[in-house]
């Protein structure tokens, strides 16, 4: 079975190719994949029906119970021999329906097939997490499918409300899969099948399955989408709104049946979606005129059919209603076709100019035929003896209930007696002038015969299988033996002069008189009342949800970004604060009792305001600068009081002995502070010019509250754990991951994936931020002096200005104005520079044992970088690292990721670090560990991110600042 889909995946991804070599011939080799299919259900027909259900399992993640689980028994087995076999039969006609070179074919191609095998891997799958993902990809298939001829309005409206309507479904079913998972304690169908769960919770999933169901298969109030999703090129109308798709819907349905039909909220869902569909399908298609939607709403009242015959839950309506499933796949897939060949020929699918088609198309008529009388009924035929057999099981059932749903059923057929027959005579009848409006200017062209032979072969196999009943029989009994009560039943052509029989003969002759008044039925149609069409409460319920939208937008939008962090800080307050408070509210923690008087108790928490004298110092120290910091006016002052919070917090680090994280605290308070600090050159130095008294204080009282918040949250979290924690592992795991500093091992080794995320966003970073900055498009590397054009503001006698330059190490220092110059800072950047380079080289190797490694190295240089580039502006930038900051930081992740591949190149696990010993003449045996070469990435990383954003805030900010200074300069000399 995964062969097949896998058969699929590979003809959609070469489709493209196959269509701009081979052009319309390519759907001949496309339609290999859904013969596959059809072929392999067919070789395992004798295996199903003995009960020798092919299995297949394929590991996916086993510590999570986790595979690809794939299963053939009766019912996935006839659902892909329709899929297949009609799949294969649209995709030779999709060879003659698109003319030679029409635009998006070759994406048209590779999105059927890639739909054909979605369907194929949902109607095997046997596990419901991955029958969810083949469900969700059906639908963002169909979306495709649907909105193909993207230039028109139609295909676009009509394709967006289908991908609406289903993907709320879709979400609704999800949430049962994952409910009706959880209770079973496992996710293999066939075992839930086997042991269904009980309990009000899973009644609520059943029902969620259930609406998912009802939108894919276009049951009321959800059907509207699918006669508007007729503006489809015909082969998807064909294949997903008559034999794939919207039977993904009745295959839930006849898949949970079977274990929840004995629920009566899943009954009664069943009775009303079911009923109600058939009924107003039917209906509605009386007063079409397009023959495509004349079929479009037949389809809704035949799928509301399949879902009352496949969710009652009785064994005789579950074999009528797989008989009629297969039955309704051909005559409808053949009559969609039909009509895409009528269109054709003729240019028009108005019924009322249509007359005669007859004679001109004996072949296309000979096919429309066949498939309208399965359609209605007529025996011998397919479509005759399903409905058969659902007459015989609401006949023979003692319930109440389903005597109703004969009568529903009757009626449901009277009325598709009636659109089939107005289908049959406005596409192929003979009628009067006056009834075929404009028929006169009707040129009928003749077909392919590759157009009019798939429709034919359908509608011809609707007639061969109704012949062979007890074959049929045979090899659906073993789904409807699933089904726990009702009537055994069976499939038969011929069961005598039965009172059923008499029904049939009545709805054939009500459906027919029906007909012969059918412009009575408009004009009575056209006059009664109805309720608001489901499409346009749908269009006006989304109009709505627009303007509450925009409304909710307007109001919280303010383009105010202490409005944006207050709201989200508040949301912190409001939920989970809230959410901690009614949860310690009577709780009993296992670690609150281990304090001892001196505790502060919270509640059920116990707090120890500190252990030395020293921390309660840096903590008024940091609720000083907090204070101040939320009460500030200059964004400077506001910038530095943040900072020394955040020295603070890494003395606190230090107090608390961890020497890693204080240093690194300290160096990104550092980076950061250079950063706010470029950034304040182009802000106002006020917030705001008015003092504004009043939200200082309301900034103080949501910094106090997300404040106690996350103090009781990082206090309750480890309290409350119910299994030992982890980190308890982490040092045997750094002695063997070849280092000491527990730290660093855990960031380079053990938890190296984690890593790998860390640095890849902040790759995104730096180049979001980049993104933002640039007026224009990023040079290779940032101008250096020896550039051409580059301005010298503190001019050198030209005697000497080679000597001073061959002896200045800040060789950019010129370039600046003599105001920006500063000795003292030249000489100490001379002085300190190599010392912080050689630091933080020392930090990067010494980081395996002890506190360092490549994060903090890396910022180490960062603020080297910087340090030159405060003393000598941005050609300084460009003299101290010549070299493009996207390419270092694609040079660190590289590096990082690739010892992954090398561990696994080495036979062992992704980004599993290995000793490697030396022997190097001097210096004797040295232990090399591999994750050095993950800790150099991280330095690489974090080096180019640092000098991305002195790029972007700094040397392109000056830039920019120059600029502009010279066109006022310009503009000013102009005035003057």
């Amino acid at each position: 079975m995964l062969p097949v889909v896998v058969a699929h995946l590979l003809l959609a991804l070469a489709a493209p190719a196959l269509v701009g070599w081979l052009g319309r011939k390519a759907f001949w080799v496309l339609a290999l994949g859904p013969a596959s299919a059809a072929g392999y259900a067919l070789s395992q027909a004798s295996a199903v029906m003995d009960g020798r259900v092919p299995v297949e399992r394929i590991e996916w993640v086993p510590a999570l119970g986790l595979a690809l689980d794939f299963r053939l028994d009766t019912l996935s087995w006839l659902m892909l021999l329709v899929v297949g076999a009609v799949g294969a039969l649209v995709l030779l006609y999709c060879s003659a329906y698109f003319s030679r070179g029409a635009v998006g074919m070759s994406r048209f191609a590779g999105v059927l097939v890639g739909f054909a095998g979605a369907m194929a891997g949902l109607v095997t799958a046997d596990d419901l997490l991955l029958m969810f993902v083949f469900w969700e990809l059906t639908t963002v298939f169909s979306y495709l499918l649907i909105g193909h001829h993207a230039d028109r309005k139609a295909s676009r409206r009509a394709a967006m409300q289908a991908i609406v309507v289903t993907t709320a479904g879709g979400l609704t079913m999800l949430v049962g899969v994952v409910v009706l998972g959880v209770s079973a304690g496992t996710w293999r169908v066939s075992e839930i099948l086997a042991d269904p769960p009980s309990g009000g919770v899973v009644t609520v999933a059943a029902v969620c399955l259930l609406a998912g169901a009802a939108t894919k298969s276009a049951q009321v109030p959800t059907h509207f989408w699918l006669p508007a999703a007729m503006a489809a090129p015909t082969p998807v109308s064909a294949y997903l709104h008559a034999a794939a798709m919207v039977k993904a819907g009745i295959y839930l349905v006849a898949r949970f049946a079977p274990a929840f039909s004995d629920l009566a909220a899943w009954r009664w869902v069943v009775l009303v979606l079911g009923s109600a569909s058939m009924l107003l399908g039917g209906y509605r298609a009386l007063r079409q005129h397009d023959l495509k939607l004349v079929l479009a709403f037949g389809t809704v009242s035949q799928l509301g059919l399949l879902v009352l015959l496949l969710g009652y839950g009785t064994r005789a309506a579950a074999l009528a209603g797989l008989a009629l499933l297969g039955a309704h796949a051909m005559f409808k897939a053949s009559l969609f076709l039909v009509v895409g060949v009528v269109d054709a020929a003729t240019g028009t699918r108005d019924l009322r100019r249509l007359a005669g088609l007859a004679r001109q198309l004996p072949l296309t008529a000979a096919a429309g035929l066949l498939a309208t009388a399965s359609m209605i009924g007529l025996p011998p035929f397919a479509g005759y003896v399903a409905k058969e057999a659902a007459l015989e099981a609401w006949a023979h059932d003692d319930d109440p209930l389903g005597r109703a749903l004969l009568v529903v059923v009757a009626l449901g057929s009277v009325l598709t007696v009636a659109y089939g027959l107005r289908f049959a005579w406005g596409a192929f009848g003979r009628k009067a002038p006056a009834q075929a409006e404009d028929a006169g200017d009707v040129v009928v062209k003749r077909p392919p015969l590759l157009l009019v032979a798939p429709p034919f072969v359908l509608a011809v196999l609707g007639l061969a299988v109704a012949l062979l009943p007890q074959v049929g029989d045979n090899l659906l009994a073993p789904h409807a033996d699933t089904y726990p009560t009702g009537e055994t039943g069976h499939l038969t052509l011929w069961a005598g002069f039965t009172p059923t029989l008499l029904v049939t003969v009545l709805v054939l002759a009500a459906g027919a008189a029906l007909f012969w008044q059918r412009e009575r039925v408009e004009r009575l149609q056209a006059r009664a009342w109805s309720p608001l069409p489901a499409d346009l409460v749908y269009r006006r319920s989304m109009r709505r949800l627009d303007d509450v939208a925009a409304d909710v937008t307007g109001a919280t939008q303010r383009g105010s970004l202490p409005f944006y962090l207050g709201a989200i800080l508040v949301s912190v307050v409001a939920g989970p604060g809230l959410a901690l408070a009614w949860g310690l509210r009577g709780a009993v923690l296992p670690g609150a009792a281990e304090a001892g008087g001196d505790a502060w108790h919270v509640g059920p928490l116990a707090l120890v305001p500190f252990d030395r004298p020293a921390q309660l110092v840096v903590v008024a120290v940091i609720g000083v600068a907090a204070v101040l910091a939320s009460r500030a006016r200059r964004r400077l002052k506001a910038v530095f009081l943040v900072g020394v919070a955040g020295y603070g917090n890494a003395v606190l680090f230090l107090l608390h002995g961890a020497p890693d994280l204080a240093l690194t605290q300290v160096l990104t308070e550092t980076v950061t502070l250079v950063v706010m600090v470029l950034v304040l050159r182009r802000l106002p130095p006020y917030f705001s010019d008015r003092p504004l008294a009043a939200s200082r204080w309301v900034r103080l009282a949501i910094g106090v509250g997300v404040g106690a918040v996350m103090m009781l949250l990082v206090t309750a979290a480890p309290l409350a754990r119910t299994h030992p924690s982890i980190a308890q592992l982490f040092p045997d795991l750094a002695l063997d991951g070849g280092g000491h500093n527990v730290v660093n091992v855990t960031l380079v080794d053990i938890r190296a994936w984690d890593t790998v995320g860390e640095i890849s966003v902040l790759l995104v970073a730096a180049t979001g931020v980049a993104s933002l900055v640039f007026l224009r498009q990023r040079s290779a590397r940032a101008p250096r002096v020896r550039d051409e054009g580059v301005p010298v503001r503190t001019p050198l006698p030209a005697a000497s200005e080679s000597r001073v330059q061959r002896r200045s190490w800040i060789v950019a220092a010129p370039t600046l104005a003599p105001e920006r110059r500063s000795i003292l800072f030249e000489v100490v950047t001379r002085v300190v520079f190599h010392a912080m380079i050689v630091f933080a080289l020392f930090l990067l190797f010494r980081g395996h044992n002890g506190p360092g490694g490549g994060f903090a190295a890396g910022l180490v240089v960062g603020l080297a970088l910087a340090v030159r580039y405060l003393a000598g502006g941005r050609y300084e930038l460009g003299e101290a690292a010549p070299v493009h900051p996207g390419l270092v930081l694609g040079t660190g992740l590289f590096l990082s990721a690739g010892v992954g591949l090398v561990s696994l190149l080495s036979g062992q696990h992704a980004i599993e670090s290995f000793l490697v010993d030396l022997h190097l003449p001097l210096f004797g045996t040295v232990h090399v560990v591999t994750s050095l070469f993950f800790d150099l990435g991280v330095f690489l990383v974090v080096i180019g991110l640092v000098l991305d954003v002195l790029r972007s805030l700094g040397a392109e900010i000056d830039q920019q600042g120059d600029l502009e200074g010279r066109q006022g300069r310009t503009l000013g000399g102009r005035a003057f």
